[in-house]
């Protein structure tokens, strides 16, 4: 059970709420690098944390992150013409704009007028950092480095990232991140059958131990999560998964397949962008394997050609196959990992009512979470203290998965 109030101050995000103070001091995925491919790119409609922006890329190929509205008469700059400009018109009147918020044009005023340089428009910085563009939306004095999460760090042949809307708060969609105890069950089909998990010894564990022990230990920016089942000649199987603030969750390794994680990015209170990512860190990605991911296996999801929405979504009852979940091929009904997630995580409503929650020992890493992040908050509300996880530092992290004696802790290990 989580007191009311508790729960408002973790799924509010907004403008001048404490949970959206606390995002705004991170680097935050605003959008993929594909939706602004090359300059005068046609101008993208970004939403996060309740603000509505403009995303564009001039002739010159910065890339410029602005809101939404002109400030002359409230006309969307989605409508802003780019080319030929080194900037953004409003379709309207032909106000003009740089990356940077700056209005360079009011073709309206006098040739002497100065009325433009008093004109800027609201404006964040927007970063190439892997596949994905970041931005960061706090105080300028304190933006910190740009993030070195080691998945937007290595070779482009070695990673690959994708994204989809999930129509939840962003904190319901974490904490099925960093909850190893339902794969046993909800992923259980996808051990056996998907191309990017099938074929490796920790998978039978999973499957063997429905009954997982979890510890959960302090790291510099965030936590990590062990969920500890039963394996061979009396040793343990471990497997660890790193949180890091805010909202970046790591799923430990299974053989040689790639790695993949997650980034949960709030849109409004009742809906977030996931950022999925697959990594492998010493070698090349295979062709097969992002064809996988393409498809809408591992964590990713099969999209709605041309958008970022799931095909498999509310609307359509998430194309729940009764027949399938009769086999056994999903335990749900419900295809592919990502959406097996998404469909329940959604069922819970927009925002979880966590006054009605019976929590067990297997929920000790949610509890943890939400411990450690409300005390971020708070101590940022009230006494202005740096939170975890904004240290490029507590980015470089990996999980685990490895058969321990049972006399050895992980954390020790």
């Amino acid at each position: 059970m989580l007191k009311r109030e508790i729960n408002e101050l973790l799924t509010e995000t907004g403008p001048d709420t404490a949970a959206g103070d606390f995002f705004r001091r991170y680097w935050l995925p605003a959008l993929l690098v594909e939706e602004l491919p090359e300059p005068e790119s046609p101008p993208v409609r970004v939403k996060i944390l309740s603000e509505r922006l403009i995303a564009f890329r001039d002739s010159e190929g910065k890339f410029g992150l602005l809101d939404e509205f002109c400030p002359h008469r409230g006309a969307s700059l989605w409508f802003g013409n780019v080319f030929g400009e080194c900037g953004i018109r409003c379709a309207y009147h032909g106000w003009k704009f740089d990356v940077n918020g700056n209005c360079l044009d009011v073709p309206s005023e006098p040739e002497n007028s100065n009325f433009r340089t008093k004109v800027k428009t609201t404006s964040y910085p927007l970063v190439q950092v892997g596949d994905i563009l970041w931005t960061y939306m706090g105080p300028p004095e304190l933006q910190p480095p740009l993030p070195e999460f080691e998945f937007c760090r290595v070779a482009p042949e070695q990673t690959y990232t994708s994204k989809r809307w999930q129509e939840s708060n962003w904190l319901q969609a974490l904490e099925g991140g960093i909850d190893s105890s339902h794969v046993s069950w909800l992923h259980a089909g996808g051990l056996k059958n998907d191309p990017l998990f099938k074929g490796t010894k920790g998978n039978e564990y999973n499957l063997n131990d429905l009954r997982p022990f979890f510890e959960v230990a302090e790291a510099d920016g965030g936590l990590f999560v062990g969920a500890r089942r039963n394996a061979e000649d009396g040793k343990y199987y471990w497997r660890i998964t790193p949180y890091v603030m805010p909202a970046f969750t790591m799923v430990p390794p299974r053989g040689d397949h790639p790695v993949h994680g997650h980034f949960w990015v709030p849109i409004d209170d009742e809906n977030c962008w996931v950022y999925t990512f697959d990594y492998h860190p010493v070698r090349a990605l295979t062709e097969a394997e992002v064809q996988a991911m393409k498809q809408g296996h591992g964590v990713h999801s099969r999209n709605v050609p041309g958008t970022y929405r799931p095909m498999e979504n509310k609307d359509v009852d998430y194309l729940m196959d009764r027949d399938a979940q009769r086999r056994g091929d999903t335990f749900s009904g419900v295809r592919g990992i990502a959406q097996q997630d998404a469909s329940l995580q959604e069922s819970m409503g927009p925002i979880v009512n966590r006054e009605k929650e019976r929590l067990v020992s297997s929920d000790t890493g949610i509890i943890k979470c939400r411990q450690k992040l409300k005390k971020a908050v708070e101590s940022l509300r009230d006494r202005g203290t740096l939170p975890p996880g904004v240290d490029p530092a507590h980015h470089r992290i990996r999980s685990a998965a490895i058969v321990l004696p049972k006399e050895v802790d992980f954390i020790d290990a």
